[in-house]
Protein backbone atom coordinates (compact mmCIF):
# COMPACT_ATOMS: atom_id res chain seq x y z
CA UNK A 1 0.00 0.00 0.00
CA UNK A 2 1.65 3.32 -1.12
CA UNK A 3 0.95 6.52 1.35
CA UNK A 4 1.37 9.39 -0.94
CA UNK A 5 2.60 12.26 0.70
CA UNK A 6 2.01 11.06 4.40
CA UNK A 7 4.18 13.30 5.84
CA UNK A 8 2.33 16.59 4.61
CA UNK A 9 -1.46 15.30 3.40
CA UNK A 10 -2.99 13.98 6.56
CA UNK A 11 -5.76 16.33 7.71
CA UNK A 12 -8.28 15.21 9.79
CA UNK A 13 -6.53 11.91 10.71
CA UNK A 14 -6.81 10.58 6.86
CA UNK A 15 -3.91 8.13 7.97
CA UNK A 16 -7.02 6.48 9.44
CA UNK A 17 -7.45 4.96 5.94
CA UNK A 18 -4.06 3.51 5.85
CA UNK A 19 -4.47 1.71 9.38
CA UNK A 20 -7.95 0.65 8.70
CA UNK A 21 -6.92 -1.08 5.72
CA UNK A 22 -3.77 -2.58 6.99
CA UNK A 23 -6.03 -4.17 9.80
CA UNK A 24 -8.86 -5.22 8.17
CA UNK A 25 -6.10 -7.22 6.20
CA UNK A 26 -4.39 -8.77 8.74
CA UNK A 27 -7.24 -9.43 10.54
CA UNK A 28 -7.89 -12.23 7.70
CA UNK A 29 -3.98 -13.24 7.88
CA UNK A 30 -3.29 -10.62 4.73
CA UNK A 31 0.26 -8.93 5.20
CA UNK A 32 0.22 -5.69 4.26
CA UNK A 33 3.46 -3.08 3.46
CA UNK A 34 3.15 0.46 3.54
CA UNK A 35 4.75 2.15 1.80
CA UNK A 36 5.27 6.50 2.56
CA UNK A 37 5.99 8.24 -0.73
CA UNK A 38 7.61 11.60 -0.31
CA UNK A 39 8.28 14.39 -2.32
CA UNK A 40 11.06 13.22 -4.63
CA UNK A 41 10.17 9.48 -4.61
CA UNK A 42 9.08 7.28 -6.98
CA UNK A 43 6.43 4.96 -7.25
CA UNK A 44 6.78 1.66 -7.47
CA UNK A 45 4.07 -0.29 -7.76
CA UNK A 46 3.53 -4.42 -7.27
CA UNK A 47 0.45 -5.15 -9.14
CA UNK A 48 -1.30 -5.47 -5.65
CA UNK A 49 -1.29 -1.94 -4.31
CA UNK A 50 -3.62 0.36 -3.05
CA UNK A 51 -2.68 4.21 -3.49
CA UNK A 52 -4.34 6.47 -1.11
CA UNK A 53 -4.18 10.29 -1.04
CA UNK A 54 -5.22 12.48 2.09
CA UNK A 55 -5.94 15.68 2.73
CA UNK A 56 -3.84 19.05 2.90
CA UNK A 57 -4.07 22.91 2.30
CA UNK A 58 -3.22 25.36 -0.57
CA UNK A 59 0.46 25.74 0.58
CA UNK A 60 0.96 21.82 0.51
CA UNK A 61 -1.03 21.53 -3.07
CA UNK A 62 1.47 23.81 -4.38
CA UNK A 63 4.05 22.05 -3.29
CA UNK A 64 2.95 19.19 -4.34
CA UNK A 65 1.72 20.07 -8.09
CA UNK A 66 5.38 20.65 -8.95
CA UNK A 67 6.54 16.97 -7.85
CA UNK A 68 3.01 15.16 -9.43
CA UNK A 69 3.83 17.12 -12.77
CA UNK A 70 6.41 14.75 -13.92
CA UNK A 71 6.62 11.06 -14.41
CA UNK A 72 4.88 10.53 -10.67
CA UNK A 73 1.72 12.15 -12.38
CA UNK A 74 2.03 10.54 -15.34
CA UNK A 75 2.54 7.06 -13.69
CA UNK A 76 -0.89 7.47 -11.49
CA UNK A 77 -2.50 8.15 -14.79
CA UNK A 78 -1.18 5.43 -15.97
CA UNK A 79 -1.81 2.76 -13.33
CA UNK A 80 -5.68 4.83 -12.50
CA UNK A 81 -5.98 4.26 -16.37
CA UNK A 82 -5.03 0.45 -15.99
CA UNK A 83 -7.36 -0.54 -13.09
CA UNK A 84 -5.29 0.08 -9.86
CA UNK A 85 -6.85 1.35 -6.68
CA UNK A 86 -6.72 5.06 -5.92
CA UNK A 87 -8.43 6.89 -2.94
CA UNK A 88 -8.06 10.37 -3.10
CA UNK A 89 -9.75 12.76 0.10
CA UNK A 90 -10.39 16.57 -0.02
CA UNK A 91 -6.76 18.30 -1.18
CA UNK A 92 -5.80 14.84 -2.79
CA UNK A 93 -9.12 14.36 -4.53
CA UNK A 94 -8.49 17.80 -5.89
CA UNK A 95 -4.85 17.50 -7.02
CA UNK A 96 -6.77 14.46 -9.06
CA UNK A 97 -8.55 17.05 -11.53
CA UNK A 98 -7.53 18.99 -14.37
CA UNK A 99 -6.66 22.28 -11.98
CA UNK A 100 -7.19 23.79 -8.10
CA UNK A 101 -7.75 27.52 -8.15
CA UNK A 102 -6.83 29.12 -5.00
CA UNK A 103 -8.82 31.91 -3.41
CA UNK A 104 -6.06 34.23 -4.80
CA UNK A 105 -6.77 33.14 -9.00
CA UNK A 106 -3.78 30.88 -8.82
CA UNK A 107 -4.21 27.69 -10.95
CA UNK A 108 -2.70 24.88 -9.59
CA UNK A 109 -1.97 22.02 -12.11
CA UNK A 110 -3.58 18.12 -10.92
CA UNK A 111 -3.06 15.29 -12.14
CA UNK A 112 -5.55 14.63 -14.62
CA UNK A 113 -7.45 11.70 -13.70
CA UNK A 114 -10.94 13.09 -13.40
CA UNK A 115 -12.12 15.41 -15.55
CA UNK A 116 -13.29 17.90 -12.97
CA UNK A 117 -11.18 21.37 -11.47
CA UNK A 118 -12.36 23.14 -8.12
CA UNK A 119 -13.46 26.90 -8.09
CA UNK A 120 -12.75 28.82 -5.06
CA UNK A 121 -15.42 29.92 -2.87
CA UNK A 122 -16.92 33.55 -3.08
CA UNK A 123 -16.31 36.13 -1.01
CA UNK A 124 -20.30 35.72 0.45
CA UNK A 125 -19.93 31.73 0.22
CA UNK A 126 -19.31 30.09 3.33
CA UNK A 127 -17.15 27.07 3.87
CA UNK A 128 -18.79 23.42 3.84
CA UNK A 129 -18.41 22.02 6.64
CA UNK A 130 -20.25 19.26 8.72
CA UNK A 131 -20.87 15.33 8.56
CA UNK A 132 -22.16 14.15 5.59
CA UNK A 133 -23.99 10.72 4.17
CA UNK A 134 -23.97 9.60 0.87
CA UNK A 135 -25.93 7.55 -1.25
CA UNK A 136 -23.44 5.11 -3.53
CA UNK A 137 -23.75 2.16 -6.00
CA UNK A 138 -21.14 0.00 -6.49
CA UNK A 139 -20.85 -3.36 -8.42
CA UNK A 140 -24.53 -2.89 -8.28
CA UNK A 141 -25.55 -2.96 -5.31
CA UNK A 142 -26.42 0.46 -3.44
CA UNK A 143 -24.67 1.44 -0.04
CA UNK A 144 -23.93 4.37 2.14
CA UNK A 145 -21.09 6.78 3.85
CA UNK A 146 -20.90 8.53 6.43
CA UNK A 147 -17.80 11.48 6.66
CA UNK A 148 -17.04 14.72 7.49
CA UNK A 149 -16.43 17.54 5.31
CA UNK A 150 -14.67 20.86 5.75
CA UNK A 151 -13.71 22.41 2.34
CA UNK A 152 -14.37 25.64 0.80
CA UNK A 153 -13.52 25.01 -2.98
CA UNK A 154 -16.36 24.17 -5.56
CA UNK A 155 -15.77 20.64 -7.76
CA UNK A 156 -17.24 21.07 -10.72
CA UNK A 157 -17.65 17.59 -12.45
CA UNK A 158 -17.24 17.35 -16.39
CA UNK A 159 -17.17 14.03 -17.71
CA UNK A 160 -16.61 12.15 -14.72
CA UNK A 161 -19.31 10.59 -12.83
CA UNK A 162 -19.70 10.95 -9.20
CA UNK A 163 -18.92 8.92 -6.56
CA UNK A 164 -22.60 9.40 -4.60
CA UNK A 165 -25.30 11.37 -4.41
CA UNK A 166 -25.78 13.77 -1.27
CA UNK A 167 -28.46 12.57 1.36
CA UNK A 168 -27.14 14.96 4.24
CA UNK A 169 -24.45 17.32 3.67
CA UNK A 170 -22.86 19.82 1.01
CA UNK A 171 -20.96 17.19 -1.12
CA UNK A 172 -18.46 18.55 -4.75
CA UNK A 173 -20.35 21.93 -4.43
CA UNK A 174 -23.18 22.28 -1.95
CA UNK A 175 -25.41 22.71 -4.71
CA UNK A 176 -25.79 19.76 -7.78
CA UNK A 177 -26.12 16.80 -4.94
CA UNK A 178 -23.32 15.19 -6.16
CA UNK A 179 -20.10 14.02 -4.16
CA UNK A 180 -16.90 12.64 -4.80
CA UNK A 181 -15.76 10.96 -8.25
CA UNK A 182 -15.18 7.69 -9.45
CA UNK A 183 -13.48 6.11 -12.21
CA UNK A 184 -12.59 2.50 -13.14
CA UNK A 185 -11.18 1.94 -9.41
CA UNK A 186 -10.18 5.37 -8.32
CA UNK A 187 -11.95 7.05 -6.51
CA UNK A 188 -12.01 10.83 -4.98
CA UNK A 189 -14.00 12.69 -2.28
CA UNK A 190 -14.62 15.32 0.40
CA UNK A 191 -15.17 13.16 3.13
CA UNK A 192 -12.32 12.92 6.18
CA UNK A 193 -13.12 11.65 9.48
CA UNK A 194 -11.30 9.10 9.16
CA UNK A 195 -13.57 7.81 5.97
CA UNK A 196 -12.51 3.83 5.74
CA UNK A 197 -12.58 3.14 9.37
CA UNK A 198 -16.45 4.56 9.30
CA UNK A 199 -17.41 2.45 6.38
CA UNK A 200 -15.48 -0.76 6.74
CA UNK A 201 -17.90 -2.37 3.93
CA UNK A 202 -15.88 0.37 1.46
CA UNK A 203 -12.42 -0.47 2.82
CA UNK A 204 -13.26 -4.22 2.02
CA UNK A 205 -14.11 -3.24 -1.32
CA UNK A 206 -11.17 -1.55 -1.93
CA UNK A 207 -8.80 -4.71 -0.46
CA UNK A 208 -10.88 -7.11 -2.19
CA UNK A 209 -10.33 -5.13 -5.95
CA UNK A 210 -6.85 -4.33 -5.05
CA UNK A 211 -6.09 -8.55 -4.50
CA UNK A 212 -8.65 -9.11 -7.42
CA UNK A 213 -5.82 -7.53 -9.74
CA UNK A 214 -3.62 -10.47 -9.44
CA UNK A 215 -6.27 -13.38 -8.69
CA UNK A 216 -9.61 -12.34 -10.10
CA UNK A 217 -11.67 -15.44 -7.79
CA UNK A 218 -10.45 -13.75 -4.73
CA UNK A 219 -12.70 -13.45 -2.03
CA UNK A 220 -11.84 -11.61 1.65
CA UNK A 221 -13.22 -13.91 4.07
CA UNK A 222 -16.33 -12.00 6.37
CA UNK A 223 -15.45 -10.36 9.20
CA UNK A 224 -17.92 -10.38 12.76
CA UNK A 225 -19.09 -6.23 11.88
CA UNK A 226 -21.94 -6.30 14.41
CA UNK A 227 -20.29 -3.30 16.20
CA UNK A 228 -19.41 -1.62 13.35
CA UNK A 229 -22.69 -2.03 11.86
CA UNK A 230 -24.37 -0.57 14.78
CA UNK A 231 -22.13 2.45 15.15
CA UNK A 232 -22.58 2.93 11.50
CA UNK A 233 -26.41 2.57 11.55
CA UNK A 234 -26.55 5.08 14.58
CA UNK A 235 -24.19 7.59 12.99
CA UNK A 236 -25.97 7.44 9.46
CA UNK A 237 -29.68 8.25 11.35
CA UNK A 238 -28.12 10.81 13.27
CA UNK A 239 -26.55 12.59 10.34
CA UNK A 240 -29.99 11.95 8.21
CA UNK A 241 -31.97 13.70 10.98
CA UNK A 242 -30.04 17.19 10.92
Amino acid sequence: MHHLYADMMNLYGDRGNVISIKKRAEWRGIPVDVVDVKLGDSIRPTGRDIFLFGGGQDREQTLLAEDLSGEKGRDLRSLSEDGAVILGVCGGYQLMGHHYETADGEKIPGVGIFDLHTEPRKPDEPRLIGNVLVSVELDGSKREIVGFENHGGRTRLGGSRPLGRVVAGFGNNGDDGTEGAHELNTFGTYLHGSLLPKNPWLTDHLLQTALRRADDAFTLEPLDDATEKRAFASVAERVRRN
